[in-house]
């Protein structure tokens, strides 16, 4: 199995990987673990990532041209546009850590561990351009409800689940059935995120966009940039609704 991380921080992972049971995958040839320099990307002299959002707020947001570019580049082909998109092969998935993502449980871990590869995009600073999650990632993933600096922790803790769970890793195959939420799908306790989780009591985050306001024929929604701040904050609070209904309706009270 080959796993791609996409961070800013490759050096990161120069520790995490080189121990225990990754360690023995590696030197066995049951996985491949590829990082890629998301700065390599970039087309300015600054080599920036990352820009302003779209109405307003606090922070920088990453920006979609080159993390879409990283991971077609490691695809070798185009992810597609608004018109037509180029999914990756069935056996592939593209990650993106996110605090408004879907919880990572156990059956996440068996659900990637069935496939030949994972590319895990590693979020930072206030958020990732709404249209990765939408047209990149095939899976938005949260490791917990609590927040982290960046992607690169919980890319770290799912390598290390699913490669348990690849067979030959940990020399005794009945290990990985007998641990701690094997038996089922129940969520795993909280152990990180990247973002407070919350625009209103109890809710996600809601989806960012920066520049350009029209990639690949996928626009800026166009409240974001009316000038209507009373509009894009109705606006924010409807989709954070909608991405928690989608995403965590565990969250909202229930009828």
């Amino acid at each position: 199995m080959r796993f791609d991380l996409i961070t800013i921080f490759p050096e990161f992972f120069s520790g995490p990987l080189e121990h225990g049971v990754l360690r023995r995958a590696r030197e066995a040839r049951l996985v491949q673990i590829h990082v890629e320099d998301l700065r390599k990307f970039t087309k300015d002299r600054h080599r920036t990532v990352d820009d302003r959002p779209f109405g307003g707020g606090e922070g920088m947001v990453l920006k979609p041209e080159p993390l879409f570019e990283a991971v077609e580049s490691l695809l070798g082909h185009s992810a597609g546009d608004a018109s037509q998109k180029n999914p990756p092969h069935e056996k592939t998935s593209i990650v993106l850590l996110s605090a408004a993502g879907r919880r990572f449980t156990q059956e996440t871990a068996r659900r990637f561990a069935e496939q030949h590869r994972l590319i895990l995009i590693c979020g930072r600073y206030e958020g990732v351009d709404e249209r990765v999650a939408a047209h990149l990632a095939t899976d938005e993933i949260s490791i917990g409800d609590f927040v982290l600096s960046g992607g690169e922790l919980p890319a770290a803790l799912i390598i290390d689940a699913v490669t348990r769970l690849l067979p030959g890793a940990l020399g005794n195959e009945a290990s990985s059935q007998n641990e701690s939420f094997s038996a089922g799908p129940g969520g795993l306790p909280s152990s990180g995120g990247q973002r407070p989780p919350a625009t209103d009591r109890g809710l996600l985050d809601f989806p960012h966009y920066t520049r350009p306001s029209d990639f690949r024929g996928w626009t800026v929604p166009e409240v974001l940039v009316s000038g209507d701040h009373g509009e894009v904050a109705k606006w924010r609070r409807q989709q954070a609704f909608e991405k928690t209904r989608r995403n965590r309706p565990d969250l909202l009270p229930s009828e």
